[in-house]
């Protein structure tokens, strides 16, 4: 696949987010899915993704700690946009986990806690696709800095298509209100990123944008993004 496709990495660096979700469906049919935690950027591209193929594909890791209001506009998904959201889950329900691992694992050991309830759920829905679409951004993160538009994910050995690599915040807003999508009420309460309840805060005035995330910790990512190895990325 990498060595097949090789060419489309260059020429999809110019093509809008539009022209990369058209290929993406085009290429790879029902084997790609939208992978999304319905942040702003998600709602974004699910919006978008649903103007180009309405039955389009989405999944979501639930780790059964999420926001009340992550759940509701989960239901609005599905009403607007006519779509089923896939949900995967850990193997390990929160009490078998607790009973394995120990109470409020997410506060004493968070990268075996996100390992747990979202990377291992990750990787074996990922067994099921040839593609997944994600939501990143480059300018989130120093981990997502170097993303391509299409690339080559090694570590789930798949390809990962990131329509709005290029993106700025602003833009995404401007999209929302453009388009009227809706989005979490928990963005107009100081929370630019939402995870899980118990490792999301609301920002401070002046703090990074992802500086809720695991307060306290030296984390940034729940390693879903993380690259590993390094990889030449690819597909065409």
């Amino acid at each position: 696949m990498i060595e097949q496709i090789k060419n489309v990495q260059t020429a999809a660096e110019q093509w809008s987010a539009e022209q990369v979700l058209r290929w993406a469906f085009d290429k790879f049919g029902r084997d790609v899915a939208i992978s999304s935690a319905f942040g702003a950027e998600g709602m974004t591209l699910i919006d978008m993704a649903w103007r180009i193929q309405p039955k389009f594909r989405l999944f979501t890791i639930d780790t059964e700690f999420l926001f009340p209001e992550t759940y509701n506009l989960m239901d609005q998904i599905e009403d607007r946009y006519g779509v089923r959201i896939e949900k995967v889950y850990s193997l390990l329900s929160p009490e078998e986990q607790e009973r394995q691992h120990g109470a409020a694992l997410w506060g004493r050991d968070p990268d075996q806690c996100c390992n747990l309830r979202k990377v291992e759920p990750l990787r074996r829905k990922l067994g099921e696709l040839r593609a997944w679409i994600t939501s990143i951004r480059r300018d989130q993160t120093s981990f997502r800095s170097t993303a391509r538009k299409v690339e080559w994910d090694a570590k789930f050995g798949l390809v990962k298509i990131n329509p709005i690599a290029d993106w700025s915040t602003k833009q995404v807003w401007r999209y929302l209100h453009d388009y009227k999508v809706p989005y979490n009420p928990l963005h107009d309460q100081n929370f630019p990123s939402i995870g899980c309840t118990h490792c999301t805060r609301a920002v401070r005035p002046g703090e990074d944008p992802r500086a809720g995330r695991w307060s306290g910790f030296a984390k940034t990512e729940c390693g879903l993004h993380l690259i590993e190895p390094a990889a030449d990325v690819v597909t065409s």
